[in-house]
């Protein structure tokens, strides 16, 4: 009796089931397989504090950088008010408080000695670090023209004098382009 090979569609269907590594003869490996013992492999991430995380990130960054370039200002400085203002450019800050002159944070000067001399004088100091910076941009900037653009912060009670000694002492030093930081007056637009 001669059986006839079975159609690929008279095969009989079985129930699918697990199947997966259930061939090998490694008794760890098929239990692993069948799920037996041990820990779950699946963990969840916490998103409730992954989000607060992420939430006071953005924050602290937002705070801390400004869109507009300002520039940190000491909170005892006093700036005159102004009705038209630009926004802040790039370039060296030149504060000048009640007792020192400060570039971009660091010390240059004393305004001490130019209030006794009671004249015009340059300010050795602010020279030497104000034509520093321009060689320095000139280096980093080959082929470009130096803009020349400081900014002076000046509190309210500083006299005429010292802001004219540093004016001079800027413009001696490459920088006869300044440009004064002021309060905002009135509304905006």
């Amino acid at each position: 009796m001669s059986e006839k090979p079975l159609h690929r569609f008279e095969q009989p269907i079985s129930v699918p089931g697990r199947r997966l590594l259930h061939g090998i003869p490694l008794g760890f490996v098929r239990k692993k397989a069948a799920g037996g013992g041990g820990r779950s492999l699946n963990q969840e991430l916490p998103l409730i504090p992954f989000i607060d995380f992420l939430l006071c990130i953005v924050l602290f960054l937002l705070a801390s950088f400004s869109a507009t370039g300002e520039m940190p200002i000491d909170q005892n400085v006093k700036l005159p008010n102004a009705e038209n203002v630009l926004d802040m450019v790039e370039a060296p800050m030149v504060a000048i408080t009640g007792t020192q002159i400060l570039v971009d944070g660091v010390p240059a000067g004393s305004t001490r000695a130019i209030e006794e001399a009671n004249r015009l004088q340059r300010i050795d100091e602010l020279f030497n670090i104000l034509k520093n910076k321009r060689e320095l941009w000139r280096q980093i900037n080959p082929g470009k023209e130096f803009p020349g653009v400081a900014v002076l912060q000046v509190d309210r009670r500083v006299p005429a004098l010292v802001v004219k000694s540093v004016f001079q002492t800027a413009a001696f030093a490459g920088y006869p382009n300044i440009s004064f930081m002021v309060g905002r007056m009135g509304g905006e637009g």
